[in-house]
C-alpha cells in the first residue's frame, strides 16, 4: 500500500491542449505496469480542450457544473454531474465547460509503451464552440 498525501500542486492546463483557463489535479498516476491515469480537470466557463484522440479510449465522469462535448462530425452534447462519457479509441473529440458555467470532470486514460495517453490536434475554434450557444439555449438550466 502507498499513500500519497495532497502534496501534488494543481497545474495550469497547457495552452497547446486547452483554450481558456483549465486546471488539473493528478488523481492516479501509478508506475508501470499500470496503464491507467486519472486527472480531476477544472474548466472555467468557456474553457475547452483542443480536438484530440486517445489510442486506448477515454472515460470522462462529470462531478460538478455543466459542460459540453462533441465527437468529430457529431452533435454538441450537454453533460452534467453524474454523466459518464466514453470516447472510443481514436475517436476525435473535445470537451469542456458551457459558455457561462464551469465544469469539473474526472478524466480516465490509458497509455503504454506503444500508445500515448492523448494525441492533441487543432484548437476548437470559437465558431465551432459558438454553435453550442445556438444549439443549447438551455445549457444553464
Amino acid at each position: 500500500m502507498q499513500i500519497v498525501r495532497s502534496s501534488i500542486q494543481t497545474a495550469k492546463g497547457p495552452q497547446d491542449w486547452f483554450t481558456g483557463d483549465v486546471y488539473i489535479d493528478v488523481v492516479a498516476a501509478a508506475p508501470s505496469p499500470s496503464r491507467v491515469s486519472a486527472n480531476l480537470v477544472h474548466f472555467m466557463p468557456g474553457a475547452r480542450t483542443h480536438w484530440h484522440r486517445h489510442a486506448l479510449g477515454q472515460t470522462v465522469f462529470v462531478t460538478e457544473g455543466v459542460g459540453l462535448c462533441q465527437r468529430r462530425g457529431g452533435p454538441i452534447e450537454v453533460i452534467r454531474p453524474g454523466d459518464r462519457v466514453l470516447f472510443e479509441a481514436d475517436e476525435e473529440h473535445w470537451h469542456g465547460a458551457a459558455p457561462d458555467r464551469l465544469i469539473v470532470h474526472l478524466a480516465i486514460n490509458e497509455a503504454d509503451d506503444d500508445h500515448d495517453a492523448a494525441e492533441w490536434l487543432s484548437p476548437v475554434t470559437d465558431e465551432e464552440y459558438g454553435l453550442a450557444s445556438k444549439d443549447h439555449s438551455c445549457v444553464t438550466s
